[in-house]
């Protein structure tokens, strides 16, 4: 039995309950898996891939509450502000604290969209022979290829917008205020730290992390796949996994 014998019965007692876009698609896939797209199509297959993850990423942080409101990319306090934070909610202080923090988040919200463009530079130098390892390298492998090929321009990015960000949302002036009333307390260790370096990285690995969860997505579900050419490489790449 070939593969899409084998899908067309798996999927045949759900088709009663598919609306039409969804048999649409499901013919589509059933159609790509085992086509053998030619390196320019992988190439282009691979690219469009990428560009609907990271705008797809990018959208999700490029947001109010992108990062405030997501327990796994809220961005705390720095580590070594830690024992400060505490002294300073015990000493009623927790609103300034928590305000300070928002401050942070903020900045980072704001400053993600700088990605897209690097991004989409990064998308166009790819090769022919960069998009082939990719396509056919495993879950990661794209965004594992944004995240060494641009790190270091994103953060070159981000830090004027994340400055002016802080500044914006008054995120330096909390930290200061903060700091200040902190280092007065006897015998603590005074707290000295670049905010926005500290952000700059911490939105950095939001941002990737975010995308590789898109890849994934792309890679693990046939009906993320919103182009012609991913559908046909992706599918072609599916089929081989059998």
């Amino acid at each position: 039995m070939t593969l899409k014998t084998l899908c067309y019965c798996v999927l045949l007692p759900l088709v009663a309950s598919c609306t039409t876009q969804q048999l649409g698609q499901i013919n589509d896939i059933l159609q790509n898996t085992t086509v053998i797209p030619t390196e320019a199509e992988a190439a282009g297959g691979l690219k469009d891939a990428l560009k609907q993850g990271f705008t797809n990423g990018v959208k999700v942080l490029n947001k109010a509450d992108g990062f405030l409101g997501r327990p796994d990319y809220k961005i705390f306090l720095p580590e070594e502000a830690k024992n400060m934070e505490q002294r300073l909610r015990d000493i009623g202080m927790g609103a300034e604290v928590d305000r300070a923090i928002a401050s942070l988040n903020r900045g980072a919200e704001m400053a993600v969209g700088e990605a897209l463009q690097v991004f989409v530079d990064a998308v166009t130098q790819m090769t022919i022979q960069d998009a082939l390892s990719i396509a056919t390298g495993g879950d990661g492998k794209a965004t594992d290829y944004l995240e060494r090929t641009t790190t270091s321009v994103l953060k070159q990015k981000f830090q004027p917008v994340i400055q002016q960000s802080l500044d914006k949302v008054g995120a330096l002036k909390y930290w200061t205020d903060l700091a200040k009333i902190y280092n007065k307390i006897p015998f603590v260790t005074p707290v000295e730290t670049d905010l926005n370096t500290y952000v700059t990285g911490k939105a950095t690995t939001a941002l990737f992390d975010q995308v590789r969860k898109e890849e994934s997505l792309i890679r693990k579900d046939p009906l993320s796949r919103t182009t012609e050419l991913m559908k046909k490489v992706f599918g072609y790449a599916d089929s081989k996994k059998q």
